[in-house]
């Protein structure tokens, strides 16, 4: 058996080598006592467990490579950000991967079940999960980094003032939050610029928490938390609308009839602030090497990131004016990074709380994530928009509010 997967393995290796260079030995056999280097000076140590991860291994994609990880398949050995950089070396070695079957746009239908579903996949492993890596106030959205030096907390804090600011929040108004998620947002706008705030989830966790959140801060009669899709959402209007870190689940095909609801729900004179994660496809595909597949099998299940460009143009067929947009890339990698570091740093606190392959899932994801966004494989943007057709004259001059 040694020989015979030698004889193959050999061919495959002086390719990768020839063509890729990757700095990775790896290792097979008792005692993980046969290997072979698939580039100089490796610094990355793969060492296969079971005899299944070979066919994910020798045309290697980043779904692959992800699923022998996670299954247990094979163990890794090395600096995250090494593995994930030789993840992605290998994925690009191999021959099939790239191009248009690198891009493949997959649609997915969405009904309030199935979005029910995926949402509690996601964002029901635990509390106690996502408070080991996240800020204090448990925001799990992309931050704001003014300067580029401030703690993740704060930095959480400055975004959701950013938004706030943005769609020029002022006291007695009232706020639809869109995928509420632990109440941060309605908590920060009712205590510190005098909302009456809604905030929607699909997540029940994230309901229950949120909700204790709020009667802990006293502001019962200034929130509202609902268990509820955003489609049965029909006591507008709101002054403002916000949904942070949600579009992602609504469907590309789903996206105009979801800003139409959004315009149905406005004040004639409201705003809104749609930020979201996009691909930065052209033509709405997935992240190259089989990533978002990855992403659907284990994290996000029918999760659909479109274009920036399919945004505008789906946001001004549900009857929204855009006037401004801000690309917050940086902040996502920066964002990202601090979680894939915290989630590191407290590895023996959350290894009990979920099972094992779902420790590595979230291992991979949030350091793939940082890796994805500093080389603009994915984007976010922050879109403020105005009902359309509205008159010139009720337009701002300048941005100076945003930026004070």
């Amino acid at each position: 058996m040694g020989t015979v997967l030698e004889r193959a393995l050999r061919p495959w290796a002086e390719r990768v080598r020839r063509e890729a260079d990757v700095p990775v030995r790896l290792c097979w056999g008792e005692g993980a006592g046969a290997s072979v280097a698939l580039g100089a000076a490796p610094v990355v140590e793969i060492r296969v467990r079971d005899a299944a991860a070979w066919p994910l291994l020798i045309e290697p994609g980043l779904d692959t490579l992800g699923q022998a990880y996670v299954e247990g398949l094979v163990d890794v050995d090395g600096a995250l950000a090494d593995i994930v950089a030789v993840a992605h070396g290998l994925a690009a070695s191999a021959r099939p991967a790239g191009g248009l079957l690198g891009r493949i746009s997959r649609r997915f239908g969405h009904t309030r079940a199935s979005d029910s579903e995926a949402i509690q996949y996601h964002y029901d492993v635990s509390n106690g999960f996502y408070a080991q890596w996240l800020d204090p106030a448990m925001v799990y959205s992309c931050a704001y980094f003014e300067r580029g030096d401030e703690t993740l907390a704060q930095a959480q804090e400055k975004k959701i003032d950013h938004i706030l600011r943005k769609i020029r929040l002022q006291p007695g108004q009232r706020l639809l939050d869109i995928g509420c998620g632990w109440g941060a947002l309605v908590l920060r706008a009712a205590q510190h610029f005098g909302a009456r705030c809604v905030g929607v989830t699909l997540s029940r966790n994230q309901f229950e928490l949120a909700s204790q959140r709020v009667l802990a801060a006293g502001l019962q009669d200034r929130i509202e938390i609902r268990l509820q899709d955003y489609r049965d959402v029909a006591d507008g209007p709101f002054d403002g609308i916000t949904s942070v870190g949600m579009f992602e689940h609504v469907g590309l095909n789903h996206l105009a009839a979801y800003f139409a609801h959004i315009r149905s729900l406005l004040a004639a004179d409201g705003w809104v602030m749609n930020h979201g994660i996009t691909s930065t496809d052209a033509q709405d595909g997935e992240t190259r090497h089989g990533g978002g597949h990855f992403i659907h099998r284990y994290v996000f299940p029918r999760g659909e990131l479109p274009h920036i460009s399919t945004v505008l143009r789906t946001l001004q067929a549900g009857g929204l004016e855009v006037v401004n947009v801000e690309n917050l890339r940086r902040h996502y990698q920066r964002t990202t990074q601090l979680w894939s570091e915290a989630f590191e740093a407290r590895a023996a606190q959350i290894r009990p709380l979920v099972d094992e392959k779902r420790w590595r899932i979230w291992r991979v994801y949030l350091a793939g994530c940082a890796w994805a966004f500093e080389h603009d494989e994915v984007a976010l943007f922050q879109v403020l928009c105005r009902p359309a057709g509205r008159s010139a004259g009720g337009l701002p001059w300048s941005r100076r509010w945003m930026y004070p």
